[in-house]
């Protein structure tokens, strides 16, 4: 709708749905998003996701015990494989600072007791890497000159992903 001066109406939904998200933490919306996963039946292992840069693979099952319903451990992908980022310990992380970032939260649902589910976070610190291009406009990494960076400790810093894993809802008995 046209308005004196050529400025345009909003609508009141509009505006205060942006003025909500303005007062949201950071960290209340991950930056990948996805619906929940598929019902996993106790027992059964399942990919919760992989983390290629850090050559991980997230594994998860339910257990079908009542102090400790689901179980997640941080596969490596292939011995050979070179990572591009670390793994933190998501105790060590606090969510929000220090550039950390909410990546994904994956849900997945218990088969055998529909009102339970994990719910598993990725964390995302990254890493400004400036990369210099040389006069044919690749990036070049020479062995003599890391091996003299890493010697003064002037390694650039790496990426960092930290996963923490939590269970909703009523527990089946």
């Amino acid at each position: 709708m046209k308005m004196r001066g050529g400025m345009r109406s909003i609508p009141l939904l509009a505006l205060l749905s942006l003025a909500a998200g303005a007062q949201a933490p950071a960290a209340a919306q991950p930056e990948i998003q996805r619906p929940p996963g598929t019902a996993q039946a106790v027992g059964a292992v399942h990919t919760v996701r992989q983390i290629p840069e850090a050559c991980v693979r997230i594994e998860g099952r339910f257990t079908g015990q009542a102090d400790a319903p689901y179980a997640m451990q941080l596969v490596r992908t292939d011995a050979r494989c070179q990572p591009r980022a670390v793994m933190r310990e998501a105790t060590r992380v606090t969510p929000g600072e220090d550039g950390w970032r909410l990546n994904d939260r994956i849900r997945i649902p218990s088969a055998a007791c529909p009102g339970q589910q994990a719910v598993v976070e990725v964390w995302r610190r990254p890493v400004e890497q400036p990369l210099a291009r040389d006069g044919q406009g690749q990036v070049r990494v020479y062995l003599g000159e890391a091996r003299q960076q890493a010697d003064a400790g002037k390694l650039a810093s790496l990426p960092a992903f930290a996963v923490d894993m939590r269970v909703q809802g009523t527990p089946c008995r």
